[in-house]
């Protein structure tokens, strides 16, 4: 039936409701509450009986199409949604509006699936910004009957603008709002990894490491269930370590798998991490608890350091929300902080059994190239003296004389070796009452003469760092002097100076040459470098074979020192 053309007066009160009513659209930051705004606005200013947006996704597929004008019982009746045929499939691929007075008569119709109402007249107007299409509007059966006219067409043009810029807003505060919460996500991640390195880095202990590691993670990501198989030392099987949740007692069947055996095993073997999906496909090697508890998924990773994998890390949820990429992420970033700090403690563990070994192996040379050749030295003099008893008693008697001197000379040389062994503290005492302590022990196992120098006073209120750094390197160059000087007298001097305090330990032994000593982690001269550098202080050290050894020695003052107050 003809319609009867718009008046200037109506067309400008038309286009005024559209004005009025598409500012809200800008407004409006949900993308669904959107659309479904976007198919009322149309429908009123057309007097559509039916409407629809359909919006299009980054390939151009149809990802919504949000239908208005029914009710959800005939919705709900419909076959199907629309696929993208016929009138609606070609909106898609065009960007000029199709009005037709009659649907199912025009040769671009693919009829209407089973249920669905029926429609005789429609308008579609697709959705642009620029060269992009973001969707179409769709419009069908005007109330006050006929076919949609010309200005309808306008109208509904002018809308589909305006669309385009709300969709447009609307996708990139929902894009804004996913990576604003995936930053959260983030920096909340990295303060647990923070956190959790902290706890890593400070401990010497593996259990106490996977204890601390499994549990922060499992309260994070509210996890269920949580277990790590670590690699047998110098084996190829994996043990079950930890065990953490009451959801399940064990996640899979074995306490232990070979590396390559299982999901566990061919986990530690590629270095893969993998994701089960329990819900939908079964897994042999799994306890039949695990499913029946209600654990949903299962993430299996390799703990993996810099020398290989030396575990795996299990962890389940009973949450049918799956575990995303960035969770999946975080929990494969923190089985390598793990791994990494196992090995830190394997290697520590490593290196203290090899300085025990290196000490050994230079405590057996020195007895055998000293102290046991010293005794066979004693054995060979007691023998000749033997010989000499009848023709030579007088010979005899000088020789065993010289053997008893010998067996002393030995006596003081296994003491020193034992003064050199025994752990020292400072007990409740200052430095000065330890280097006294130090010094009365040094004379009874040497018998060598020892001169002391320093005010006890001006260093009683050192602080505790220093003073064992210096005390133990008093106790380090005593022990040198025991074994290797052959020393007659040894001067002790402590004093301090405005910013820091000072120790000098001078004998008048053999002596050395510096430039063919060999400074080596688990000698007496490194350790005295060592333990000066690691409160901030310095070791000097100077020799000349026949002319004696200094070693002086120096710590910071911490600031404002009472001590250093002017």
């Amino acid at each position: 039936m003809p319609t009867t053309p718009l008046t200037k007066e109506q067309l400008e009160n038309r286009l005024l409701a559209l004005h009025e009513a598409s500012l809200e659209l800008v407004r409006e930051m949900s993308i669904d509450t959107l659309i479904e705004k976007i198919a009322s606005i149309a429908m009123e200013q057309v007097n559509a009986s039916y409407a629809a947006v359909g919006i299009l996704d980054a390939e151009g597929r149809l990802e919504k199409f949000i239908p208005m004008g029914m009710t959800r019982e005939e919705m709900d009746q419909i076959s199907h949604p629309p696929v993208g045929k016929g009138l609606i499939g070609e909106l898609m691929h065009t960007k000029d509006s199709i009005r037709v007075a009659e649907i199912k008569s025009g040769p671009r119709s693919s009829g209407f699936p089973a249920f669905h109402p029926k429609m005789t007249s429609f308008l579609g107007v697709p959705i642009y910004q620029g060269q992009q299409q973001l969707g179409q509007l769709y419009l069908t059966d005007k109330r006050s009957g006929g076919e949609f006219t010309a200005e309808d067409q306008q109208i509904i043009e002018m809308l589909a603008a305006y669309a385009a810029i709300s969709i447009s807003n609307a996708r990139m505060y929902k894009e804004m709002i996913t990576r604003d919460r995936a930053l959260t996500r983030r920096n909340e991640n990295l303060a647990l990894l923070d956190q959790l390195a902290s706890t890593l880095a400070t401990s010497t202990d593996i259990d106490q490491i996977l204890d601390s590691g499994l549990t922060q993670l499992m309260d994070y990501l509210r996890l269920e269930v949580g277990e790590i198989f670590l690699r047998i030392e110098d084996s190829k099987n994996l043990q079950l370590s930890h065990h953490r949740g009451e959801a399940v007692k064990n996640l899979w069947k074995r306490p232990t798998y070979a590396i390559g055996e299982s999901t566990v095993g061919r986990t530690a073997q590629n270095g893969i991490p993998v994701v089960l999906n329990l819900s939908e496909y079964e897994y042999t090697d799994l306890n039949p608890e695990t499913k029946l508890q209600g654990i949903h998924q299962l993430a299996v990773l390799p703990m993996t350091g810099r020398r290989g994998v030396v575990g795996v890390l299990c962890v389940g949820a009973c949450h049918p929300q799956p575990l995303d990429d960035l969770e999946v992420q975080f929990v494969q970033a923190i089985s390598a902080w793990m791994a990494t700090a196992i090995e830190n403690v394997q290697l520590n563990e490593s290196g203290k059994r090899l300085a025990v070994l290196e000490e050994r192996d230079r405590f057996g040379m020195d007895l055998h190239d000293g102290i046991i050749q010293s005794i066979y030295a004693v054995g060979l003099t007691l023998e000749h003296a033997r010989l000499l008893m009848t023709e030579d008693p007088v010979q005899s008697t000088s020789r065993i004389d010289q053997a008893i001197k010998d067996l002393n000379h030995t006596i003081r040389d296994i003491r020193a070796y034992i003064l050199d062994l025994r752990p020292r503290q400072l007990n409740n005492e200052n430095l000065m009452q330890g280097i006294q302590r130090l010094v009365q022990e040094f004379r009874a196992n040497t018998l060598i003469d020892v001169n002391v120098q320093g005010a006890e006073e001006d260093l009683s209120v050192l602080p505790e760092t220093q003073a064992v750094a210096l005390f133990h390197i008093c106790q380090e160059s005593l022990a040198n002097i025991a074994k290797h000087a052959k020393a007659h007298h040894v001067e002790i001097v402590v004093w301090k100076t405005q910013d820091r305090a000072l120790l000098e330990v001078q004998d008048d032994g053999r002596g050395f040459d510096l430039n063919k000593v060999k400074l080596t982690i688990g000698h007496g001269l490194s350790n005295m470098e060592t333990r000066a550098g690691n409160v901030g202080g310095a070791v000097d050290i100077s020799s000349e074979p026949g002319n004696g050894t200094s070693v002086l020695a120096w710590v910071p003052l911490p600031e404002f020192d009472p001590l250093i107050v002017e």
